[in-house]
């Protein structure tokens, strides 16, 4: 048992490490439960598509407009101190929303305004806890300290939380919310045992704005990363189009209830572990500009069959090739950004990727929301596959030279 335990997470990370990544995989098991319960709460409380989509939308609108700032702050100040208040806060709100729902007296603008608040304390933990990893790891074992965290998120966030949490909302509405308050409770424990190296407080550093200024000129000075954030936003605005209701979706026109919902997010998730598992032999074989093409060709068709199919059993298929395809596609699109972009800018430019991923989502979902309100669950599905096939082929000769280092 000993050397299973050193195996994976070997004692030379430390203590620290230990009991932040502990901490780690208990959020993620809370973020994967309430990724499934948020949606499944709006959709109990209306039917409207609209407001349904906006149970999407206030899940990924933080990021976008809170999360250049949440790195700043987590340059500045003790990076430990602000993920235990971010989480403090989240259990808070997770309290209010907890009474709410066993008091019978919540309702749609309740439940997605603490969702909202929730899940912007939830940037600010996020965005220093990523922090953390480099100052209590030697250099040479970033490795596989980030492959340790980055197996939580698949295997908790993706796989178990999901499917938990429908099950848990069958039960009950308040549970899953519950549940991922004790896990949050827990993640503070852990991370208030964590020592951290003394650093220099840079609160009063005035450039933090030129200096986030200067990666955005930069990536629109780059020809290759411009078009990489490019892709980016105008694909995560059609798959946010379609992801937006992917609740209703489930329900009508696959006939699913609530843990068909959260099955149909862990094949994703499944998916997900499977191209962990095959990427290296991919890309050993097939260049990382070829990849890319085929990826956004699976995601276009991804949205066309999903538009087409009834039965969950095809649907759960397109999940599960989606699946591999977004952790691949993601995984290329940060080494090819990581290839061009100079070390001194990583973070910056890294952020403006960030803005991208979130402004397309943000966008997408209000008229995933829209379209299913007026044309039904399938139009959102249906713009996500035309907008997508247009800008495959506009992009299509511009996909291999982003890759350039390849």
């Amino acid at each position: 048992m000993v050397t299973v335990v050193e195996r994976v997470l070997p004692a030379r990370l430390g203590r620290g490490f230990r009991w932040l990544l502990a901490s780690s995989w208990l959020t993620n098991l809370g973020d994967g439960i309430a990724a499934a319960a948020g949606p499944l709460l709006i959709a109990s409380l209306t039917s409207d598509p609209l407001l349904i989509s906006l149970s999407a939308l206030v899940a990924w609108a933080p990021p976008l407009v809170f999360g250049l700032y949440a790195g700043i702050l987590s340059d500045r100040h003790d990076r430990r101190r602000i993920v235990l208040v971010a989480n403090a806060v989240r259990a808070l709100i997770l309290v209010a929303l907890v009474a709410l729902m066993v008091t019978g007296t919540v309702t749609v603008v309740t439940a997605l305004a603490l969702l909202a608040l929730r899940a912007v304390a939830e940037v600010f933990a996020d965005n220093a806890t990523t922090t953390l990893t480099p100052m209590m790891v030697p250099r040479d074992d970033l490795v596989i300290a980030n492959a340790r965290l980055g197996t939580g998120f698949i295997t908790l966030n993706q796989l178990a939380g999901p499917p938990i949490g429908a099950a848990l909302f069958g039960l009950g509405l308040a549970w899953p919310f519950a549940g991922q308050l004790l896990l949050v409770a827990a993640a503070i424990v852990l991370v208030s045992r964590i020592t951290l190296p003394p650093r220099e407080d840079t609160a009063a550093k005035p450039n933090a704005m030129s200096e986030l200024i200067a990666g955005f000129r930069w990536t629109l000075h780059h020809p290759a990363v411009r078009t990489l954030s490019l892709t980016v936003l105008i694909f995560n605005f059609t798959f946010g189009a379609a992801w937006s209701v992917l609740v209703l979706y489930t329900q009508e026109q696959l006939g699913l209830g609530a843990v068909g919902f959260g099955l149909m997010t862990t094949i994703g998730g499944i998916g997900g572990l499977i191209g962990t598992g095959l990427y290296g032999a991919i890309t050993r074989k097939v260049s990382l500009g070829a990849l890319m093409r085929v990826g956004l060709v699976i995601e276009t068709l991804t949205h066309l069959g999903l538009a087409l199919t009834h039965s969950p059993w095809v649907a759960g298929g397109i999940f599960l090739l989606f699946g591999a395809h977004a952790f691949i596609w993601g995984t290329t699109s940060v080494t090819v950004r990581q290839r061009a972009v100079p070390p001194e800018l990583q973070g910056r430019v890294g952020s403006v990727n960030t803005v991208c991923v979130y402004a397309g989502l943000v966008v997408g979902s209000l008229i995933g929301g829209v379209l299913a309100t007026h044309m039904g669950v399938t139009a959102p599905f249906w713009f996500a596959f035309a907008g997508s096939a247009v800008f495959v082929v506009a992009l299509w000769r511009q996909l291999l030279h982003i890759a350039q280092d390849d």
